[in-house]
């Protein structure tokens, strides 16, 4: 029987937790999502299976083009990392699953979102336990313009129209199969949620001195008395990497903002002994957020830029906004008659830790003269919308998986006045990393079954689990590309943001595969090209 237009049944899913009246539901790590889905059937019909499921998805493309040849095409990447399936119970079924006419059946679904992948959802990486570990956290809610929202206003989580993670809980009614063995799907429904993982605070990390060009804990800079005028010094700026910014839980709504602080260390050494150190003008904050995308595995934690430029299969998305800006004029400079600690070994690293107190010399330095010192402390807030704030801009945690990562790296840039007459003021500029965590739901508990107790309590010490299922295996096709199983609930425009005029702008649809298939967690590559007359 072929159910066409109004015969064929409703599929409606209804939440019952704290979510159920938000635009866009919000969870995090160990949340609890309750619900119902409701099968309403206009006329008799025979249900054969109910499949509901509570699934994640990333999908990333990066542009080519080739300057040798007018050609085209972009190589593109699909993982299906995430997929939990609802058991449905016998009796939730209507008798002989022949479901009555106008009548309304309900099926409960319960799911927690996991803290953790399983292992074979990103493999490749088994030399590297860091990369394992990073990999094994669920993304954030990315490049969704639908979910990335505060209240009912439309926001701008800062990612590039490249790269998409998306979930959704989904539910599917199927009647028989079909000549070919295939279920014939009866109704199918929907809903997108938004997930914000629960990422801890993790060690600062360890920048290298001259070999981490996107990050400059420490510059040094001469300082003239004016134009075409003599030295008066060498100004030198540091700092460390803050304490993190710590996001919310997105079930508990707070009044107060996401903010930390960072500490500026000046230190201005003379080129004779009657020179002062130089006024210091303004100081502008800027926070550079970073996407890092690729259409295929990434095999290490992105540390450089310069690596993602100029690749096939890898590119670097980044947005810049100014945090505040203020005159630092009245900062006080302390005098010192010589050094009390050691200098550090050069070609060392600079472990960005806040106990920092004491900047080194400078390559100026003379120990027959004296120095200055002084120190700024500059509060960091992120500029999230709230009553009376209208950013539109939204945060998610920084992050490593297999496909793309994002990274925030603060920008210090300090202005100073010589005492001469000077076209330009002098300017110094460092880069701090930042790490962006995500604070847990504090009334999120991980739940086990009974019998999984019991088997870990019967588990004898130093026993280990069984062996786990392989590691899926990388498909790279070229040429034409099949097209994917299509499913409305995902949608993603393959226009670039920030792209030339060039770039191609149209509408595809992200397919989720057949519930048969999400076992694996495989990570499919294709690649297509078009030339152009």
């Amino acid at each position: 029987m072929v159910y066409r237009g109004k015969d064929k049944p409703l599929v409606q899913i209804n939440l019952a937790d704290d979510q159920e009246k938000a635009f866009i539901p919000s969870y995090t790590s160990l949340d609890q999502i309750l619900g119902t889905v409701t099968v309403t059937t206009p006329v008799e019909t025979k249900i054969g299976q109910v499949q509901i499921g509570f699934e994640g998805v990333c999908k990333t493309f990066v542009e080519k083009v080739a300057t040798a040849s007018p050609t085209h095409g972009r190589t593109e990447a699909f993982q299906n990392f995430l997929h939990l399936g609802q058991p449905i119970q016998e009796s939730d079924y209507p008798p002989d699953r022949m479901a009555k006419a106008g009548e309304t059946y309900t099926f409960p679904f319960i799911f927690v979102v996991p803290e953790k992948l399983l292992p074979q959802v990103c493999g490749g990486h088994e030399t590297d336990d860091n990369v394992n570990e990073a990999h094994k956290t669920p993304p954030p809610t990315l490049g969704d313009p639908m979910t990335a929202v505060w209240g009912k206003s439309m926001m701008d989580d800062m990612a590039p129209d490249m790269a998409k993670v998306c979930y959704c809980i989904r539910a599917r009614v199927s009647g028989g199969r079909d000549s070919n063995g295939k279920h014939v799907v009866l109704g199918e429904a929907w809903k997108k949620i938004r997930f914000i993982p629960a990422i801890p605070e993790h060690p600062p990390l360890v920048v290298m001195e001259g070999k981490d060009d996107d990050y400059r804990l420490r510059q040094e800079k001469k300082i003239r008395k004016g134009t075409l005028q003599g030295k008066l010094g060498t100004l030198v700026m540091e700092s460390v990497q803050p304490q993190p910014l710590r996001l919310h839980p997105p079930s508990k709504k707070t009044s107060y903002a996401i903010s930390t602080t960072a500490t500026i260390y000046l230190r201005f050494d003379p080129a004779a002994a009657d020179a002062e150190p130089p006024r210091l003008g303004m100081l502008v904050t800027k926070l550079k957020v970073g996407t890092f995308y690729s259409s295929k595995a990434m095999m290490q934690i992105p540390k450089r830029s310069n690596d993602f430029h100029y690749s096939n299969t890898q590119s670097l998305y980044v947005d810049s906004l100014q945090l505040s800006s203020r005159c630092v004029t009245a900062v006080h400079w302390n005098k010192q008659t010589s050094d009390s600690l050691p200098r550090r070994e050069s070609g060392g690293s600079t472990l960005s830790n806040p106990s920092l107190t004491f900047v080194e010399p400078s390559s100026a330095y003379r120990e027959d003269l004296p120095y200055y010192i002084a120190r700024i402390f500059v509060p960091i807030t992120l500029p999230e919308k709230a009553e009376g704030n209208s950013s539109n801009k939204l945060f998610v945690p920084t992050f490593h998986a297999c496909l793309l990562s994002r990274v925030y790296v603060l920008h210090f840039y300090l202005s100073c006045h010589t005492p001469g007459a000077s076209i330009t003021d002098p300017s110094i500029h460092i880069k701090i990393p930042i790490q962006v965590s995500a604070d847990p739901n504090p009334d999120a508990r991980p739940t086990i079954s009974e019998d999984e107790a019991q088997a870990i309590a019967r588990r004898q010490p130093g026993e280990t689990p069984g062996p786990l299922p392989p590691r899926p295996t990388y498909e790279e096709a070229t040429g034409s590309v099949p097209p994917s199983p299509v499913s409305p609930g995902f949608e993603f425009a393959a226009g670039c943001r920030g792209a030339g005029e060039g770039a191609a702008r149209s509408t595809e649809s992200l397919g989720l595969p057949d519930y048969a298939v999400h076992t694996t967690g495989r990570l499919t590559v294709s690649s297509t090209a078009t030339r152009f007359s």
